[in-house]
């Protein structure tokens, strides 16, 4: 087993090109990485990278190890999936990247734990395109085009914005009947965390485009469906967020006509894999109940 973790170290070093990242991976602190390198390559005999303080190579060397390690790594995944075929249990961990609004996924996440509880899902949140093979992610849910020809990718669902306000917010003024008349209510905003960039409301105006008033502007989206709740002002958020309150009452839906976004979720993962039984569930299960008809 230290054999397997020394290449396991290496893999996630080569592929990451940081000691660091491979120990955020594996868990383990960056010098025990660099020390089971070194302890490898003083077995082998070879230097497998080239080290600068800033960063580290694989050797020629070493990318033909790497290309032989990862078949390993290949052959013990085929043989766990085998495995969990036979017993019909799928198990292992998970390794899932999803965007902060994911918290609000939390829901259909529990649920797929109650379902099955042998797999062990370790859950990145992050607005952050992370790079998915690169950073030994199993697979990721995001928002919007694939731009990776290396990533397979199932549709989980579709979403569309809505703009929301609470009966006691809006027994206090009247409800907008034209995208203009919002420049006359308090405007509750989501920037996007990573870029610092307001999220533009999707309204198709009816005369130049106008600046909203920002009463507000918060970097994730449960905040800002509190506000609205509290009456303290409108929000443009995903339907799937606030499709419980506009349901019960707390909250109050307007201007649909003039909405014109929609978009896509999608689960994204490596295409060389083999699709595990823990990983096949998984899609399968957030496929059919994160965004329910």
């Amino acid at each position: 087993m230290d054999s397997l973790n020394a290449l396991s170290a290496f893999v996630q070093a080569a592929e990451s090109r940081s000691f660091t990242l491979a120990g955020r991976q594996l868990g383990v602190s960056s010098s025990a990485i660099g020390k089971a390198v070194a302890r490898l390559e003083e077995r082998l005999h070879v230097r497998l990278f080239h080290r600068s303080t800033r960063s580290i190579t694989p050797t020629s060397e070493g990318l033909l190890f790497l290309e032989r390690c990862r078949r390993i790594f290949d052959e013990i995944d085929a043989a766990e999936q085998e495995l969990a075929l036979a017993t019909g249990a799928p198990r292992g961990r998970l390794r899932i990247s999803l965007p902060m609004i994911g918290m609000l996924m939390m829901p259909t996440i529990g649920a797929f734990m109650r379902a099955f509880p042998e797999v062990e899902l370790d859950l990145d949140f992050t607005d952050r395109l992370v790079e998915v093979i690169e950073e030994g992610f199993d697979a990721v849910i995001r928002a919007g085009p694939v731009g990776d020809s290396r990533l397979m990718t199932r549709v989980l669902g579709n979403f569309r914005f809505r703009l929301v306000g609470s009966p006691a917010y809006f027994a206090e003024r009247p409800p907008p009947s034209q995208p203009e008349d919002l420049t006359a209510h308090a405007c509750l905003h989501h920037r996007f965390a990573t870029s610092g960039k307001l999220e533009n409301w999707p309204l198709r105006w009816g005369r130049k485009e106008v600046e909203l008033p920002r009463s507000a502007v918060l970097n994730t989206i449960e905040p800002l469906i509190g506000l609205a709740e509290q009456g303290l002002g409108i929000a443009c958020l995903p339907d799937f967020s606030v499709r419980r309150q506009i349901e019960d009452g707390r909250l109050v839906a307007l201007l649909d006509d003039f909405i014109r976004h929609e978009g896509i979720y999608r689960m994204l993962w490596p295409s060389g894999r083999h699709l595990s039984p823990k990983l096949r569930v998984f899609v399968d299960f957030m496929a059919a109940n994160l965004f329910p008809a």
